[in-house]
């Protein structure tokens, strides 16, 4: 190959070419030529997005936005997608940052399964998070705050805060001494099983008992769930007209005896209450009572003779009174 003018100008104008292409490519103007679909979602701020910039869904890019333009007092993202995208309609689009150096770019989630894939021109939905600007505005703020505590705890201010809990330690040293003392003896003597509390925290004896007891609730616990279980069947079985209960409360034949037994008792208690029959005129007529009470004067009088004479005369009247 002859190294003329005309080769030259050759390799000067592929290589042209191909930059191009690259320089092209990273800016993302070759995706207007490329096939795909155009979807939109709409954003309270840009945060410093720009056409060209990727579209990624969980990490891998699927596309790159096109267009950027305000509408209707928002920020309207159009985003060109490869065809083998799985954007949803229910897809939601968020506007992150990789890295504090790093280029802005659209995130898009997964979406529910069942949701239909959006269709060229869809709008979908879209989520804000706080930008790169608001997160060092509020580091910075944090870090002025810990700037203006630290200050306000001068030299000064510090001795005053400690000075007189300083004092109280020297003026006292002895009686915290003593007590720090006391409580090591305490805390040894319980750790040697003596006293009351070192003896039930360190023999075995209390936990024996303490054993026995909890074993005992058991069984009591086992022996109450027992009864509780005869007395739901015994419940049942009343309920379900088995047994002597359970026909007296479910019989209605019983229960139709005792309502006239009912009606009948009442029926006789208003007739002796009017005075009706042997019983009610006992209970209510004055003759009967005065005769009783007539009676009952003359078999007094009668005693009395009686005491009076001897066991002769007794015999002698009776006698009499036979024969």
């Amino acid at each position: 190959m002859k190294n003329s003018l005309e080769t030259r100008l050759g390799f000067f104008a592929a290589i042209i070419v191909i930059a191009a292409v690259l320089i092209l490519e990273t800016l993302g103007s070759l995706e207007s030529l490329k096939k795909g679909k155009n979807i939109h979602a709409f954003f309270k701020t840009a945060q410093e997005l720009k056409e060209g910039d990727r579209v990624k869904m969980a990490g891998v890019e699927i596309g790159r936005i096109t267009k950027i333009a305000l509408e209707d007092s928002k920020v309207k993202v159009t985003m060109k997608l490869n065809e083998k995208s799985m954007v949803k309609t229910d897809s939601t689009a968020t506007v992150r940052f990789a890295g504090l150096m790093g280029q802005n770019f659209v995130n898009i989630d997964f979406g529910t399964p069942g949701a239909q894939l959006a269709d060229n021109g869809t709008v979908i939905p879209s989520a804000e998070q706080p930008d790169l600007n608001s997160l060092m505005q509020r580091i910075d703020n944090v870090a002025s705050g810990v700037e203006n505590l630290t200050k306000s705890f001068s030299g000064d201010k510090i001795d005053n805060i400690l000075g007189p809990l300083t004092d109280f330690f020297k003026q006292n040293s002895g009686q915290i001494s003593g007590s720090i003392s006391n409580i090591h003896t305490v805390t040894t003597q319980i750790a040697e099983g003596k006293g009351t509390v070192g003896k039930l925290i360190m023999e075995d004896e209390l936990y024996q008992s303490a054993l026995t007891t909890v074993t005992n609730m058991q069984d009591a616990a086992a022996d109450l769930r027992g009864t509780i279980a005869d007395a739901k069947t015994v419940i049942a079985d009343a309920k379900a007209g088995k047994g002597t209960v359970g026909k007296l409360l479910t019989d209605e034949a019983l229960y139709n005896e005792t309502t006239s037994s009912m009606k009948n008792l009442k029926e006789i208690l208003e007739k002796v209450n009017h005075g009706q029959g042997t019983v009610g005129k006992l209970v209510n007529e004055q003759e009967f009572y005065n005769n009783a009470k007539l009676t009952l004067q003359k078999l007094d009088k009668a005693t009395e003779s009686l005491e009076d004479q001897g066991p002769i005369s007794v015999m002698g009247t009776l006698f009499q009174t036979f024969y």
